[in-house]
């Protein structure tokens, strides 16, 4: 007879889980925090996402018998990743369950960006017809460069090329049409785009300061759609205010929410989505559901886990 596993799983995903689980699993479902403190020492998997994080942590903390961490996140720089690789646990994370999202928020932003459509949307508000477009610059001939090209860059590249940009990623070795992690800085003023989906690591975190801004093209914009920590924030300001570069898009700010009274909000070379391109929709989530029956099985038989996060690297 096999050894019964107890798993802890998000009670959203039930629906799409139940008749499909291995029999060797006991599932308990968790719908509020409560429940998800008082059974959390129960589990050997865990599926603790929360979008408040310190309940989140606090299960974590208590699933002492926990052996494989299950997170629909592709981000997992808010979790004790040194905890858990001492404890020994495997954490597998939701890197592409949302790349088609967050790939086409980014691409609409641009889009928006070089034709001046805030500027349409604006005049609407005021009841306003314009008789010429705010801008006639075109996606066409553009030029991409784009640090961090797993999923969600690739599916970006893929959308893009699409509008006739140049792609050019970054990638651990160079090769034709690709540069290399000691190359990148070099040409950063030739891309009319610096695109970024990149995680949050100790050797990410404010790689893009001052001195890359200032290596930008005068018109170019900065798109970020990975992690805030990646670019120094205030330098972004300091070079939006003196339009040294184009614009900014930004998913993603330092803090979230950003606060009433920042800056951002009232620059108008500066672009903000609000952290609005990751939230799960249903396609996301029966992929994650998908992903997470198919490690069931990988997991039983001691195989590694497709997603798997490397808990030193952080991704």
């Amino acid at each position: 007879m096999e050894a019964i596993v107890r798993a802890l799983l998000p009670i959203w995903a039930k629906p799409g889980l139940e008749g499909r689980l291995p029999e060797w699993l006991d599932v308990d479902w968790w719908e509020s925090v409560e429940q998800l403190l008082e059974l959390a020492p129960t589990a050997q998997i865990g599926w603790f996402d929360m979008h408040a994080k310190p309940p989140a942590l606090e299960a974590i903390a208590k699933a002492q018998k926990l052996e494989w961490l299950c997170s629909g996140y592709a981000g997992v720089d808010w979790m004790p990743l040194d905890d858990l690789a001492a404890r020994g646990v495997s954490l597998t994370c939701g890197a592409g369950l949302a790349a088609n999202q967050v790939a086409e928020f980014a691409v609409m932003a641009m889009l928006a960006q070089r034709r001046g459509y805030r500027e349409i949307v604006r005049a609407q508000d005021r009841h306003e017809w314009l008789q010429v477009p705010p801008t006639t610059v075109e996606m066409t001939g553009t030029r991409a460069l784009v640090l961090g090209f797993g999923a969600i860059g690739q599916t970006m590249a893929r959308m893009l090329a699409g509008f006739g940009v140049e792609c050019v990623p970054v990638r651990s070795r160079a090769g034709e049409g690709v540069l290399g992690p000691d190359e990148w800085r070099a040409q950063l003023g030739d891309f009319d785009w610096v695109v970024l989906t990149l995680p949050s690591t100790p050797e990410t975190n404010d790689m893009f300061g001052a001195d890359e801004l200032a290596a930008m093209k005068t018109d170019a914009v900065l798109v970020n759609y990975g992690r805030a920590e990646v670019v120094d924030q205030d330098a972004l300001v300091t070079a939006l205010e003196g339009k040294a570069i184009g614009g900014a898009i930004l998913d993603v700010t330092l803090p979230e929410p950003l606060p009433p009274e920042h800056k951002l909000w009232t620059l108008e070379n500066a672009h903000i989505t609000m952290h609005l391109c990751g939230i799960p929709n249903d396609a996301s989530r029966q992929r994650a559901i998908d992903r997470f029956l198919a490690n069931c099985e990988r997991f039983r038989a001691g195989q590694a886990l497709e997603a798997q996060v490397d808990l030193a690297r952080g991704y």
